[in-house]
């Protein structure tokens, strides 16, 4: 053969060689592209029913296409997901859904084609959902969120007034509270006299009638975080959202107890509220005050004691208040907020109407409840501090956030698990809330209630 063929030959051998090895490896590639593609997996699944709305949260390890559609006569909602096939953890989905959930009765779960599963909620009433994706965050993955709000929700006041056990058109004048000085304050020469020895008054002398309280006192009551945001956790595991529900459930019992006062929670049960959506909540039932009811937590063990804050207009009363503020306002993140349905703008408006009257009632509020916890705990800091708390920024609503003890510190956190401590920490609180009201007096309102 000669020498020019047979480099030719060669070459045509090696270009060949070449061109197998080229397929071999697109066909490896083939392969493995489509197996990439169906990674996605579930990790977890999670039902936060309330009365407020039911959230389902699905896990997973990557971002999730879905769509959806409602579909009537009885009332259902189907959901398509993407890139998923059926596992384990979404069959779960079936088991979780609570007979009492007030908006779903259950749901069916099914390979609806290869790549896509198919949700089916059947409803007990008519919904208006909301989808929508969150990014990871903290020990968070990525999550896919249907929020299932009811398409007429109940009327927050009536709401109030059917929880408790007050006469809507008899208003009474009982106080619950001292309103007049205590008797140190009182002039020296200043005796009791009884009805019999006083004199007459004349014309001249009209009856001096002290200030009788007609109508209800609201107070609005905010467990911190709640359903997909624990908030801070313990190092024995106890989660800073069971903490303060517990607490701010005492605190509504104690409330509860005082002539013309009534409560709201802004959740009263393990689901998460945005943070605007507390204040709008407090603002619907015309609060006279707000109480937002947290556990502190740092990145030292070593940290401990209780503190209060206060909206601040301008900048934070100190670095670890601002730090805290920054922490606290970051619970929409974690807890998963649409922000696409989000009303940014709302928030700036309360923001420019939190007025410095606001600001000042929420000082004296804060000072009084300060002086009681400072009775029962130490204090972390002996002043009120101020910050920008998104919690605290209704504009005509006195507003103060209480970091009952340091849930990260062990000794505090043993302390905020006992019921012992919960009950002196709502007493503390109710005693504050009492002494404010007693040197401010709450503005008179239209109606009466």
């Amino acid at each position: 053969m000669p020498r020019s063929t047979a480099l030719r030959s060669k070459s045509l051998g090696n270009t060949t060689r070449r061109t197998v090895l080229k397929a071999g490896g697109t066909l490896l590639l083939s392969i493995l592209v489509p197996g990439a593609a169906q990674a996605a997996q579930i990790l977890a699944v999670r039902v936060w029913p309330a009365e407020d709305y039911t959230r389902v949260t699905l896990e997973n390890d990557s971002n999730l296409k879905a769509s959806h559609f409602l579909v009537k006569n009885p009332e259902r909602m189907v959901v398509d997901i993407e890139g998923i096939d059926l596992n384990p953890a979404l069959k779960s989905l079936v088991a979780k859904i609570q007979s009492n959930d007030p908006y779903i009765r259950q749901v069916r779960v099914g390979q609806n084609r290869p790549g896509v599963v198919r949700l089916v909620f059947d409803l007990k009433e008519e919904v208006k959902p909301q989808l929508f994706s969150l990014p990871p965050i903290g020990e968070y993955r990525h999550r896919l969120i249907f929020d299932l709000y009811p398409v007429n929700p109940p009327d927050p006041i009536l709401a109030l007034i059917e929880k408790g056990q007050w006469a809507q058109d008899k208003p009474s004048v009982e106080k619950p509270f001292e309103t007049r000085p205590p008797v140190a304050e009182a002039p020296p020469d200043w005796q009791p006299r009884s009805r019999a020895s006083s004199p007459k008054l004349s014309k001249a002398e009209p009856k001096e009638e002290r200030p009788q309280l007609t109508r209800m006192i609201t107070i609005a009551l905010d467990p911190g975080h709640g359903g997909e945001d624990p908030g801070a956790i313990g190092a024995s595991g106890s989660r800073e959202k069971d903490v303060v529900l517990a607490i701010a459930r005492r605190l509504k019992g104690m409330i509860e107890q005082q002539p013309n006062m009534r409560v709201m929670l802004t959740r009263d049960a393990d689901y998460f509220v945005p943070l605007n959506v507390r204040v709008e909540k407090a603002r619907k039932v015309q609060a006279d005050l707000f109480v937002s009811i947290h556990a502190d937590a740092f990145v030292e063990p070593t940290a401990r004691g209780s503190s209060v804050f206060a909206l601040s207009e301008k900048g934070a009363s100190s670095t670890a208040a601002r730090w805290l503020a920054n922490k606290e306002n970051s619970a929409d993140l974690i807890g998963g907020v649409n922000l696409k349905g989000h009303d940014r703008q709302l928030a700036s408006v309360l923001l420019d109407l939190s007025t410095t009257a606001q600001i000042s009632d929420s000082i004296k509020l804060a000072k009084a409840v300060l002086a009681e916890i400072g009775g029962i705990n130490r204090l972390h800091k002996g002043a009120v501090e101020q910050a920008g708390f998104a919690v605290l920024k209704a504009p005509d609503i006195p507003s103060i956030l209480v970091e009952t003890a340091f849930i990260s510190n062990p000794e505090e956190e043993a302390r905020l698990t006992d019921n012992h401590y919960q009950d002196q920490m709502a007493e503390a609180l109710m005693n504050g809330i009492k002494k404010y009201f007693s040197r401010n007096p709450p503005l008179a309102r239209n109606k009466l209630t």
